[in-house]
């Protein structure tokens, strides 16, 4: 292929590579279907890219058939000198097929087929097919199969229909559209983390993060209605971490830290165990976000006096709060500062003092006073410090010189 001169309309402006499915855009310019569907899809602008013309998402792209006729001719001719030959793309899927695929999924008797077709639809990736089953409504039609799973206590289809919402990700303008039904879909998929399957982590996994998808656009009246099963399923998913994807663990904590503004879901989570549950979790160092996520819901947690004192039973709290700070990000500062903060005001007995001081905490504090970040963050490790300066400038081991900004 290297000593072979290829027809430059033969290759795709986008990918550079020769064209399998050649369409031609509004502004005139033909490129591969592929490529320009993405562009189109997933990029933030939605131009041409050779015209810089405005080029619409739900723009016509018209098979140019002309085209890969000669291009297919062209790898045809050459094929002895190592051209692959370019196969006949197949037939575009548009909305009415889904539609078709959706009135069967409703029918007993074709309802497995038409599941497992449209599975595999999703698992293509193609953000046309991903388009047209959400324009369908396959999300709504597939949430309502899980809920009657629930119904009937059946996990026959469960795994096809939860990966199907997973590769198509449910838009918040559509998870908006069943506010209705949200109570009884919380709560199917709360019952899908309470069973066994198979293939436990992709079903769980996708469970989590279609919930997470519903509870970012639930009410805040059904948000202060949520059960101590809800909490008690979510921190069972950090409790056995490795039963989710890394992606679902992120999707269980974004879950709980929506929920953290309500004081009574706060109180259902700590009795639920999370406050130990999730500084177990940071203990293992696991990756930015989901450090952030972390220190997020504890900061909501430790608002709470139990909080507090679960946050302070546990000999890693401190800790590893302390650690994390200056080591990860401005916004896992923000949080563990503001944690500290709280433990200082509220919860600083003798015993916690003298912690701060052996885990490193005032250490670190004295550090941050010293570093470029955000002038609130020195002054809440300040008010941390001055607040107890009188005790801890009594240990010998105590370096007065960290004081020194103090005063």
């Amino acid at each position: 292929m290297e000593d072979i001169e290829v027809p430059k309309y033969f290759i795709c402006p986008i990918s550079l590579q020769i064209m399998k499915d050649p369409v031609t855009a509004l502004t005139g310019i033909t490129y591969d279907r592929e490529s320009i569907e993405q562009w189109l899809i997933t990029g933030k602008n939605t131009s041409c890219p050779v015209t810089k013309q405005p080029l619409p998402r739900d723009s016509d792209l018209t098979p140019n058939h002309t085209l890969r006729r000669l291009i297919q001719a062209w790898c045809a001719e050459n094929a002895s000198l190592g051209v692959d030959r370019i196969p006949t793309p197949k037939p575009c899927l548009d909305r009415f097929h889904f539609l078709k695929l959706i009135k069967e999924f409703q029918q007993p008797d074709s309802k497995m087929k038409a599941l497992r077709e449209l599975h595999l639809l999703a698992a293509s990736k193609n953000e046309r097919n991903r388009k047209y089953m959400v324009e369908a409504g396959v999300p709504k039609v597939i949430l309502s199969f899980i809920v009657n799973c629930s119904m009937e206590d059946s996990i026959n289809g469960l795994e096809e229909a939860l990966s199907v919402l997973f590769y198509i990700r449910i838009p918040a303008a559509e998870a908006n559209l069943f506010p209705k039904e949200n109570h009884q879909i919380i709560k199917s998929l709360i019952w899908v983390l309470g069973r066994e399957f198979k293939n436990q982590v992709m079903v769980k996994s996708h469970a989590v993060l279609t919930l997470k998808t519903i509870i970012e656009t639930a009410s805040s009246i059904l948000l202060e209605r949520l059960e101590p099963q809800f909490f008690e399923m979510i921190v069972g998913v950090l409790k056995q971490s490795t039963s989710v994807t890394q992606q679902g663990m992120n999707a269980a904590l974004h879950v709980l830290l929506d929920a953290c503004p309500w004081g009574r879901n706060r109180l259902m989570m700590i009795e639920s165990g999370a406050v130990s549950s999730l500084i177990e979790l940071e203990l293992g160092s696991p990756e930015k976000r989901t450090t952030e996520l972390i220190l997020g819901i504890l900061f909501h947690l430790c608002s709470c006096a139990d909080g507090r004192a679960e946050f302070l039973s546990h000999k890693g709290g401190l800790a590893v709060v302390t650690k994390r700070i200056m080591r990860v990000s401005p916004t896992a500062d923000h949080r563990a500062i503001l944690i500290l903060s709280l433990i200082s005001k509220f919860s600083a007995t003798n015993l916690v003092v003298h912690e701060m001081l052996d885990v490193g905490t005032v250490t670190k504090l004295c550090m941050l006073l010293q570093v470029d970040c955000a002038t609130y963050l020195k002054q809440k490790a300040m008010e941390i410090l001055r607040s107890h300066y009188d005790e801890w400038q009594k240990f010998p081991c105590t370096d007065k010189t960290l004081f020194d900004k103090l005063y």
